[in-house]
């Protein structure tokens, strides 16, 4: 086996100077080739993407879904690896691929999920009981690839495609701070209402009562952020919260709705 592996990384980004080293460093020198797609930096996202060796290439901002199919497409592999800029390979993870590699076993399936593990800025690496989910992440493009969804960046397997599973972890980074949280929730929120009334989805009313007690609870008992200590309960209540922003939004939109209805 070569050095680098017949796979492309490929990473969507945009004012991530801080963080974009992070998922690039955690693939470099084993992969054969890193893609970001930027969208628009105003920091150094670009020059420190490049000075590490990503090939950097600008797309203006589609949404989420149309972004990473964007970057499916400048990749020169067909088996892809995709990151988050606020994402890291573990050295766990790197391994097992690389053995998947090498003896073949990749291609036993057209997909392969793994864990995303969060983890925050005073950790050292994700904790054992930190709330993650299962994606596909590594994939051959020709049985599968990204939604076109704006809000929801998934990939969807062709009929008859065959999934499996990794072992190894993916950290994910998603906070910067709470104030970096706060902001990100609040857009989140919007494009959530937007996509669902695209859809043709409403709200029932009544969730404006409970959709924050039962997210705070889902949060902190499911989610198991109480284990955080503190930290956990400013977690879940800011979830809860984001939770309830997005249900107080499209009440909203009803509302504005309705009185464009009176005014014609």
């Amino acid at each position: 086996m070569t050095d680098r592996l017949p796979l492309s990384v490929f990473i969507i980004a945009r004012d991530e100077a801080d963080r974009i080293a992070r998922p690039i460093e955690s693939v470099s020198g084993w992969v054969d080739e890193i893609v970001v797609i930027d969208s628009g930096s105003t920091d150094n996202t670009v020059a420190v993407a490049e000075s590490l060796g990503a090939r950097v290439i600008h797309n203006d901002w589609p949404g989420y879904g149309p972004q990473k199919r964007f970057g499916e497409d400048q990749c020169r592999n067909d088996w892809l690896l995709n990151l988050d800029a606020d994402e890291e390979v573990t050295p766990e993870l790197a391994a097992e691929i690389k053995a998947s590699f090498a003896d073949g076993r990749y291609l036993e399936a057209d997909g392969w999920r793994m864990m995303i593990r969060d983890m925050y800025a005073h950790e050292d690496a994700p904790a054992p009981w930190a709330y993650g989910y299962h994606q596909i992440r590594l994939y051959d493009r020709r049985k599968g690839r990204f939604s076109e969804s704006i809000v929801h960046d998934t990939v969807r397997p062709e009929p008859g495609a065959k999934i499996s599973g990794l072992q190894g972890i993916m950290a994910h980074r998603s906070i910067r701070s709470l104030d970096f949280q706060v902001g990100k929730y609040n857009r989140y929120s919007g494009m959530q209402v937007e996509d669902m009334r695209a859809r043709g989805r409403r709200l029932p009313k009544s969730r404006l009562l409970t959709e924050f007690p039962v997210s705070f609870l889902k949060a902190y008992f499911v989610r198991k952020y109480r284990k955080y200590g503190w930290w956990g309960f400013i977690l879940a209540m800011n979830y809860a919260h984001a939770r309830f922003l997005r249900v107080a939004k499209a009440y909203e939109a009803e509302l504005l709705d309705g009185k464009k209805r009176r005014d014609d």
